[in-house]
C-alpha cells in the first residue's frame, strides 16, 4: 500500500539529513518536485515522491535512504 501522508520541508529534510532550509533552497532554485499539494499557500509532498527524487539525484549511486 502506498503512503499516503504529506510530507512538509521538515520531514523531507529529515530523510535527505539536512535543515529545513536547505530543502527550502532546493524548491526555490528549482531542484525540488513540484509539489502533490499545497493547502494554505504550503507545499506538501508524498514520501513516494520524495523517494523517487532522491534516487536520482547526482552523486546518489549505490546510497541508501
Amino acid at each position: 500500500m502506498t503512503d499516503r501522508r504529506l510530507w512538509s520541508y521538515k520531514e523531507i529534510a529529515a530523510h535527505i539529513r539536512v535543515q529545513p532550509d536547505t530543502v527550502r533552497s532546493y524548491r526555490k532554485h528549482g531542484l525540488l518536485p513540484a509539489p502533490d499539494h499545497v493547502e494554505d499557500g504550503k507545499p506538501y509532498w508524498y514520501p513516494d515522491t520524495i523517494r523517487v527524487w532522491v534516487s536520482r539525484r547526482p552523486g546518489n549511486k549505490g546510497r541508501k535512504e
